[in-house]
């Protein structure tokens, strides 16, 4: 009988994105194939701290997934259930259980390159972008330089450090309103789930949205606002990745598509496939795989794009290596429109993640 495929899913995370990644992780454990994976799941509450076995799910406040509890059992009787030290643990201590790790985190210190570092010096499989195409796509300052140099459309953009702003914040409104005008979106450089991006439609709008995103980073992006509608493109794959159909995101808030529209709200709507011409989906196929390309990535990664209104261009918006991953966010759906269900995504990814580290364990 072959064993099963030992599977540690990582959740949690220090990030703003915290409870994004509890929700992510709960609904892949939900759709893993039990007769083929074995799940360790390791939370890391919003200190830092790493927690594994259902002990996980306690410590970062978060109902266990009915999949982890034996037939008959509820989570009130959850203690040793799994054959894996309950409590604080080191990572590297959960990791001796484990064949392959599926880092379910978003944002900062999960989505950045820092996690994916750990496992590889731990030569662990972990699905999902390496380290360099983590931080490049959770950057999205250095993300725009890279999306240029691929030749990539985007919209005019300006970046502001925190140091500069909090010495000269006039200074910094004046060249920002001179340069991109308003209104102009506003958004901290490193972070994702729209925390911290506003809109800024005056100057004190604006100078209020620098404060609020300096609060998140010492880096800055400010773009100018594009009339378009919001198209995105799920990406497959390692060396010869695969995009899927593009959906379209309809936004509850006029304004822009915030966290309250993307997860509170209820009333966004996913539009899978996009009402587009044949020419226009090709067109931004191509283009997904090209970001993907661009900054190395690896597994999967969602590209967003803006189709003006205007001139019927489309324009990177930006790229996430590991987007909102329960069974009804945008990425599993589109590829479920494309023919590949949810679990047969999970599964996929994988053995993609294994497929990767054993290509790279060739190297001397």
């Amino acid at each position: 009988m072959t064993r099963k495929i030992r599977v540690g899913v990582v959740f949690g995370g220090k990030s703003g994105e915290h409870e994004v990644s509890i929700n992510s992780a709960q609904s892949v454990i939900e759709n893993l194939n039990q007769d083929v994976f074995e799940i360790f799941p390791i939370g890391i509450d919003k200190q830092g701290v790493w927690h594994a076995g259902l002990g996980a799910y306690n410590a970062l406040g978060a109902p266990i997934p009915p999949a982890l509890l034996p037939a008959g059992e509820t989570e009130a009787d959850t203690a040793d259930l799994l054959p894996i030290a309950q409590g604080d643990v080191l990572p590297s201590q959960a990791a001796e259980r484990i064949d392959v790790v599926l880092p379910i985190l978003h944002g900062p210190y999960g989505e950045d390159g820092t996690v994916q570092g750990l496992f590889e010096l731990m030569n662990i499989p972990y699905v999902g972008a390496g380290v360099l195409a983590s931080a490049v796509g959770m950057d999205k300052a250095m993300m725009k330089k890279v999306f240029a140099q691929a030749g990539l459309a985007q919209c005019r953009y300006e970046v502001v450090l925190r140091s500069r702003f909090e010495r000269e914040p006039d200074a910094v409104a004046d060249e920002v309103a001179a340069s991109l005008g308003y209104p102009c979106f506003v958004k901290p450089a490193n972070l994702g789930s729209s925390v911290g991006i506003s809109k800024a439609k005056d100057r004190e709008a604006l100078l209020q949205a620098l404060r609020v995103a300096a609060k998140y980073d010492r880096k800055i992006i400010v773009e100018e606002a594009v009339d378009g509608r919001e198209i995105e493109v799920a990406v497959l794959g390692n060396e010869d990745p695969q995009a899927s159909l593009p959906g379209e995101i309809i936004s509850s808030n006029e304004e822009f598509y915030d966290y309250d529209a993307k997860y509170l709200s209820g009333e966004s709507a996913m539009v899978i496939p996009a009402e587009l011409t044949p020419e226009q989906v090709e067109e931004v196929r191509a283009l997904a795989v090209t970001a993907f390309q661009a900054i190395d990535g690896s597994g999967l990664s969602r590209a967003d794009f803006f189709l003006c209104r205007k001139t019927g261009k489309f324009l990177i918006n930006e790229i996430n290596t590991f987007p909102g991953f329960t069974k009804y966010s945008m990425y599993p759906k589109m590829w479920e429109a494309s023919g590949l269900p949810y679990d047969q995504l999970i599964e996929t990814l994988i053995h993609l993640a294994i497929e990767r580290h054993e290509d790279k364990n060739r190297e001397r």
